[in-house]
């Protein structure tokens, strides 16, 4: 596969392919390759690391052909979600749009339809860019990160995965095998926000909100903001600003500078810090505005 890149053409360096049917042969081979390894599931992230030789594992281990890593299921009032589902199944699936409706509505935001085609729930939470929107997700939604190894099975949760921008806690012979989020029920509202330069960027900065209305009150918020710092970032102060407020009487612009008010954005080419915030500010408020919106609707 070649890439250009300044006008030159790339090929990843030299690799082994492998290709385990099943997930315990999967983590086998992971456990056996050690950091030689990096696992191929979408792709999209890491084909174009490797095309340009900022990576070069010596082994890939693709699992795509493994059984169990897609599909969904609920119980207990979790929806489990396969680490292999797509993008573009996650924006089309009935039971995720029903259940868990804030990951249903972050995935079009992801970069354009051929890489939605390909690229995972699990590739997306993996490789940890802090301006990506499923992470953020998964932080907002208190989810559990299901990981394999030769050890066995873990469940780490959202707010501990994320250690820095594309560094999680997961060990080299583990994989992600899935993803458990709660169902909110009755009464709940979710929306995505942000700021892009063009569709399909990443994010400058964003925001995935929920708000849950009983009885004219807001019972549960979750607010977690992107593109805003090395990891996806929890607005708790904002949230608890948000508890037990009557619906109406919400001051969501001034929720909005609650949620980035003790935040150090990155300045770079796209904006100062001082940028960011304002721009971070304004998504948390829109998204507020229409989750809650849709919150007051489903509890009338």
């Amino acid at each position: 596969m070649c890439v250009s890149a300044k006008g030159a053409y790339l090929k990843a360096a030299v690799f082994e392919y492998h290709q385990p049917a099943s997930a315990e042969a999967a983590v086998e081979m992971l456990a056996e390759l050690g950091e030689d390894a990096k696992v191929l599931a979408g792709g999209q992230s890491l084909v174009p690391v490797m095309a340009m030789r900022l990576g070069r594992p010596e082994h890939l281990v693709d699992v795509n052909r493994v059984a169990g890593l897609g599909g969904v299921t609920r119980s207990d009032g979790m929806l489990r979600v396969g680490a292999l589902t797509r993008h573009r199944a996650l924006e089309r699936d009935l039971v995720i749009g029903r259940d868990v409706p804030l990951l249903a509505r972050a995935a079009p935001y992801i970069g354009h339809f051929q890489i939605r085609n390909r690229g995972t729930l699990g590739g997306s939470l993996a490789h940890a860019d802090p301006a990506a929107e499923l992470p953020a997700v998964a932080v907002a939604l208190d989810a559990g990160i299901e990981a394999h190894s030769v050890r066995g099975v873990r469940r780490i949760p959202a707010d501990d995965f994320f250690v820095s921008a594309f560094t999680t806690v997961l060990e080299p012979d583990e994989l992600v095998t899935a993803v458990h989020l709660p169902v909110w029920g009755a009464g709940s509202g979710f929306a995505v926000a942000e700021l892009t330069r063009r569709h399909g960027d990443f994010a400058i900065a964003g925001a995935a909100c929920g708000v849950q209305v009983a009885g004219g009150r807001i019972i549960r918020a979750a607010v977690a903001l992107f593109g805003m710092g090395s990891v996806p970032v929890r607005a708790w102060s904002a949230e608890q600003a948000l508890a037990d407020t009557l619906a109406a009487e919400a001051d969501l612009t001034a929720i909005g500078s609650e949620a980035v008010a003790a935040l150090h954005p990155p300045a770079d080419a796209h904006g100062s810090a001082a940028y960011r915030r304002r721009v971070g500010a304004h998504m948390v408020t829109r998204a507020l505005r229409t989750a809650l919106a849709e919150a007051q609707r489903g509890s009338s």
